[in-house]
């Protein structure tokens, strides 16, 4: 039973789409079954009511990236100001001077923190390298300076975490978890399975794309590629490699289409190579193969071996190295009983810690401690 309303919330972003899976099918939804008035401001929403979410849209800029954080974030801000809602959630670090103007007009306001930005700048392309660190320190100062004014920071990780709460602001831990109804389809037959691997996401150098294609060409193992590109350039980069021929591209997905994916595959892949942003942070899609029941090959990174050695669920190696990716693909494959043994303790560890339905209730006692 719906609680009584008594509270008007509004989470806001200019990056992501509408429909982003933490942001409106786990944030905004959760907190409409609770009773909360909620609305979304994003990019090319429809102007709907779904789920309970009262969806606005804000037309994106074209014309590249300053646009977006500077002319889409004002309108971001025209709408919100419009909802009149007593606390305010953004997602995008782009939007902190709009969280900073509504806190000035006497709003609750939350930073939602999905990236470590900081350690994130450090391996971005489009910023020359001799700029990195220059401006990763500005916004660690700008971000540091600003999470002080707001009322709460939600991080996704515990680092993240851990890393506000040293500036004594009230930071809480919402991790990225899997919805538990959400992509384990009902009487998979493992026996049934393809000879392929799966990774979904978006896809770039950087997240080990290249060396999961040299290394397919070491096996006799297909990869079901789900996502897109981070630019043109690469893509054909990839599909010019002998290993593509391994390679079905299924493109973006919707989520049960990729629930659909992760059911054919007898593994999936989480190959980052070892930038400062990926070392401690808790990719989505590691939990989300987990929780449909398929081992995980992952980095050999600390926090992601502890949590897949933890629950042998998975095999942590080198990512740079695409003959170890090759042999322990092909492990998975020739290692059917074993492999199901490991997807299924991935999905008991789902079952009974990592969930999302687990953390909602943080995300919902920290709405009742600031309304």
């Amino acid at each position: 039973m719906k609680q009584k309303i008594q509270s008007k919330v509004c989470h806001l972003t200019s990056v992501h789409p509408y429909n982003d899976t933490r942001i409106f099918i786990k944030e905004c939804c959760t907190l409409a079954a609770a009773g909360y008035e909620t609305y979304l401001v994003a990019p090319g929403a429809p102007d709907e009511v779904r789920n309970g979410v009262h969806l606005h849209s804000v037309l994106k800029s074209s014309g590249g990236r300053l646009l977006r954080m500077t002319r889409t974030a004002w309108r971001v801000y025209q709408k919100a100001r419009t909802i009149k809602a007593d606390i305010y959630q953004f997602h995008d670090p782009e939007l902190i001077p709009i969280g900073l103007l509504l806190k000035v007009e006497g709003k609750k306001v939350i930073y939602d923190v999905h990236e470590d930005v900081p350690r994130q700048t450090l391996s971005k392309d489009y910023i020359p390298k001799y700029l990195r660190h220059l401006i990763a320190w500005l916004l660690e100062k700008l971000e540091n300076w600003a999470a002080k004014h707001f009322d709460a920071v939600v991080c996704a990780t515990p680092f993240i975490q851990n890393r506000f709460l040293k500036l004594n602001c009230q930071a809480v831990n919402v991790n990225n978890y899997p919805i538990l109804t959400e992509l384990q389809l009902p009487d998979v037959d493992w026996s049934k399975k393809e000879r392929a691997v799966c990774y979904v996401g978006g896809i770039d150098k950087i997240r080990g794309i290249f060396e999961v294609i040299e290394a397919l060409d070491q096996t006799d193992v297909n990869l079901l590629l789900a996502g897109r590109f981070s630019d043109v350039i690469q893509r054909e980069q990839a599909a010019a490699m002998p290993g593509w021929t391994h390679v079905e591209e299924l493109g973006q997905l919707n989520r049960k289409e990729v629930a659909q994916t992760l059911a054919r595959a007898m593994a999936g892949l989480v190959l980052f190579h070892p930038e400062p942003n990926h070392i401690n942070a808790q990719p989505n899609k590691m939990f989300e193969y987990m929780s449909a029941g398929i081992p995980v090959i992952a980095s050999n990174f600390p926090r992601w071996k502890q949590v897949l050695e933890s629950h042998l669920c998975g095999i942590c190696i080198e990512p740079m190295n695409p003959k170890a990716i090759a042999e322990a693909i092909q492990w998975i494959i020739d290692h059917p009983n074993e492999a199901k043994r490991m997807g299924e303790n991935g999905r008991k560890a789902v079952e009974e810690r990592t969930n999302w339905e687990q953390e909602s209730k943080t995300l919902l006692e920290l709405y009742k401690e600031i309304k």
